[in-house]
């Protein structure tokens, strides 16, 4: 069992940040592999074919994308935590990125194909020379070529599942906010964060706390870390699609039809988008609606009891009350376990 143990103070400074270089790495691994996820499907059907035929024409990048889809430990240029919290660049991560030395890529490559469970002829792709920057470049490629156009709309969904946590933490604290980030994390103790149930060393998390990252996979946690940086935390945010249900898709389009005649549509709309918390700024942005009508129609939503908000900060969160869950989605309120099997990763320097 991996450990990050973490003191008073760190805890006091351990905050929330993005990664479009965590964002990029779990799309390689979605990417090159069948799509599993529904939501995922249009993007992965317009993508994976072009992604398949550059790595094909890159022994190099095709043979890093495979370890990193199949192992328990990350090399450690793929993963390193992001730069400036919430506003973190790609340009600035994959700077950092190129400047891993080639030995430390060499040793934690190995490292990586050991803890893999596929087999990997290292030898046959590891050759030449600055393997940070070639990986710099398959990280840029990807990027320009299969997110860049989705980054806004992703970014959106990243931000608000950040919202959700912060007012976690805000209720609860760290072990609230922490509830279910990923399939093995949980709150060990008064000091502890169980990140993995696979054996390996502890980590002690320093005064500058650390970071926790989402992104939209909807499968896998790995660990980022660099010298003389925060430890971070990638895990996948809640609902970063369309949510899967037990009810078969001709009764959730009648449950939908009804529940805008009942509501009217705009409302319903807004009723079914809070499947995790959202301030109305963030509702109007995804739903591409004025932030008047969104004020609107949630101060309905609010007299009905269907919604309610809740102060975060600066910012109002609204979430669905226990009716409005069962209108919305046909169930009670309870939080339920979102975690799906994938990979666990542990970044380089073990």
């Amino acid at each position: 069992m991996v450990l990050l143990r973490l003191d008073s103070l760190a805890l006091s400074r351990s905050r929330f940040a993005l990664s479009p270089a965590a964002e990029t790495l779990g799309a390689l691994m979605a990417l090159a592999r069948p799509c599993v996820d529904p939501w995922l499907a249009p993007w992965h059907a317009r993508h994976h074919a072009a992604l398949r035929a550059a790595l094909a024409a890159d022994r190099f990048a095709a043979g890093l994308v495979r370890l990193v889809s199949s192992t328990k430990y990350l090399p450690d240029q793929v993963s390193l935590p992001p730069t400036d919290g919430m506003r973190t660049r790609l340009e600035d991560e994959l700077a950092l990125m190129r400047e891993v030395p080639d030995e430390a890529v060499v040793e934690s490559v190995r490292l990586s194909a050991a803890a893999s469970w596929e087999e990997h002829d290292v030898a046959s792709w590891l050759t030449g020379r600055d393997f940070a920057a070639r990986t710099a470049e398959l990280y840029r490629r990807t990027w320009d070529a299969h997110l860049a156009a989705e980054w806004p709309r992703r970014r959106r969904l990243l931000e608000r599942d950040v919202t959700y946590r912060a007012g976690l933490l805000a209720a609860y604290g760290w072990s609230g906010a922490l509830e279910q980030m990923a399939r093995r994390t949980a709150w060990i103790g008064a000091d502890a964060i169980r990140f993995s149930d696979r054996p390996g060393p502890d980590r002690v998390v320093g005064a500058d706390g650390m970071l926790f990252v989402p992104y939209t996979g909807a499968r896998g946690s790995w660990l980022c870390e660099a010298p003389g940086r925060p430890y971070a935390m990638v895990y996948p945010a809640r609902g970063p699609g369309a949510e899967p249900s037990s009810a078969p898709a001709g009764d959730r389009g009648r449950r939908d039809r009804a529940l805008a005649r009942l509501l009217g549509a705009g409302r319903a709309t807004i009723l079914r988008a809070l499947t995790r918390p959202a301030t109305s700024s963030e509702l109007a942005a995804e739903l591409d609606l004025s932030l008047g009508t969104v004020g609107g129609h949630l101060a309905v939503l609010r007299e009905a009891e269907l919604v309610v908000g809740e102060r975060v900060g600066r910012r109002v969160v609204y979430r669905r009350t226990e009716a409005g869950e069962v209108l919305a989605a046909g169930t009670t309120g309870e939080r339920h376990d979102d975690g799906i099997d994938g990979l666990d990763g542990l970044a380089g320097h073990g």
